[in-house]
């Protein structure tokens, strides 16, 4: 393809977009820019064949890497045999990736429920728990992000469920987060006590016979990507065992290799009743997303209709892929990499950083899940400003780098695939643009 060609390709694309498309969470005056036709592994190109390195995953999904040749010549295989099917059949694939999942999942995990995305995957989870108790309330954190269907958008935390508070029946906690702590704690450890104990008087305050379930993210990610402390899963566990609560832990973005295990929760001692993923799955291949069913939930209904199904739930393509990307994260050692490859170079290359940038406020983080939290003092821990976010973005974007920047930090989530060599280049882009920042000490 010639210069010319790609150019008016990719102004092309720009203006198709500008006319016809309506983009999630912006005014749609605000056209995006950034221009996407290909990508393989870490890296994506335009249509010019200008390159980028992909250090937000896109949305913290594409955790096998883009394109990965395994996966696409599944999708490719199942589109020659079935390309759809309706949910009530039996299909083989649906069949297969259930049993890859469930074999990933704790003992007495052996049903899996499948949505065509997060979203839905925890409004499902809801229902699943409020029929199995008989109970209405569902209790979550402000910081946290489930999805936005009805019941998914007002268990998340932030500003997004105040314009959509339509569901019923929720309630919200403040959970863990010792940087900025709620509880004037000093230490993790104070920091669980403190949390557990707020979650305490919250469920005793709202009637524990009236609460279904608590919905966390084992590690929540768009609210912070925060380290959940010693003790502070597991007493969850408690606290809802003590009052016949559910559990739902929401490994959306955090499962399937993020944090360097398989689920995520498996570094904290706690067994959920409900488990909701996506995204890392099959890395965004095909959309799919789904909630595993501990027995006794799912036992429920054997013989009661579950109110609830998709056209597409269990659809072939997405099924493929999830079989394909499953077995080669295994084959691959996916997971392991992106578990040694958080301990050896991204932990400890961040710790640089705030070594030598003062808006570095905090680092944290685990496998290829980490967050760079930036402030404008680190005494006061004042967050750094929205403008001043939004031009180091830009500033790491023109540089050759896609970063995914929240609120006052930058998360550092590439691909579970992601090299030593691609992680040394993307810190040097880190340091670069933190170096136009003035902060004080």
């Amino acid at each position: 393809m010639s210069d010319t060609l790609a150019g008016d390709l990719d102004r092309i694309a720009r203006d198709l977009d500008h006319e016809h498309v309506f983009h999630s969470w912006s005014a749609q005056a605000q056209s995006p820019q950034l221009v996407i036709a290909s990508g393989r592994g870490c890296r994506v190109w335009d249509h010019s064949g200008r390159e980028y390195l992909d250090f937000s995953s896109q949305l913290v999904n594409v955790n096998i890497g883009h394109q990965h040749p395994v996966v696409v010549e599944a999708i490719r295989e199942q589109a020659e045999l079935l390309t759809t099917i309706a949910p009530s059949t039996v299909n083989f694939a649906r069949g297969q990736a259930a049993k890859r999942i469930v074999d990933r999942a704790p003992e007495g995990f052996r049903k899996v429920f499948f949505t065509n995305g997060g979203a839905d995957a925890n409004e499902n989870a809801i229902r699943m728990a409020r029929l199995h108790t008989g109970r209405d309330k569902i209790l979550s954190t402000y910081r946290s992000y489930h999805g936005n269907t009805g019941s998914a958008i007002v268990s998340t935390g932030d500003w997004r469920r105040i314009p959509n508070e339509f569901a019923r029946g929720h309630a919200h906690f403040f959970g863990p987060y010792l940087y900025r702590s709620e509880f004037w704690a000093t230490t993790p450890e104070q920091e669980s006590e403190r949390a557990l104990q707020h979650l305490r008087r919250v469920i005793e305050a709202e009637g524990p016979s009236t609460i279904a379930a608590v919905l966390l993210e084992s590690i929540p990610g768009t609210a912070g990507i925060m380290l959940p402390p010693p003790g502070y899963l597991s007493g969850v566990r408690e606290l809802c065992d003590r009052h016949g609560i559910l559990l739902i832990l929401d490994e959306v973005m955090c499962g399937f290799g993020r944090s360097g295990r398989w689920f995520a929760f498996d570094g904290y001692d706690v067994r959920p009743d409900l488990i909701t993923f996506a995204k890392g799955v099959n890395s965004g291949y095909v959309p799919a997303g789904g909630v595993i069913i501990s027995d006794p939930v799912a036992e429920t209904f054997d013989d009661r209709v579950f109110p609830g199904g998709l056209t597409y739930s269990g659809h072939p393509l997405a099924m493929a892929s999830i079989v394909a990307t499953l077995d080669t994260m295994e084959s691959e050692g996916i997971v392991a990499n992106a578990r040694a490859i958080g301990e050896t170079e991204i932990g400890p290359a961040l710790a640089e950083l705030a070594e030598k940038h003062a808006v570095i406020g905090e680092v944290r983080g685990e496998g290829v899940f980490w967050a760079l939290e930036l402030v404008a003092d680190r005494a006061t821990r004042e967050p750094l400003p929205a403008a001043e976010m939004g031009r180091l973005k830009g500033a790491m974007v023109d540089r050759g780098l896609l970063p995914f920047v929240q609120d006052n930090r930058i998360h550092v989530v590439p691909p579970c695939v992601v090299t030593p060599e691609e992680v040394a280049e993307a810190i040097a882009i880190y340091d670069d643009v933190l170096s136009t920042v003035s902060s004080a000490e």
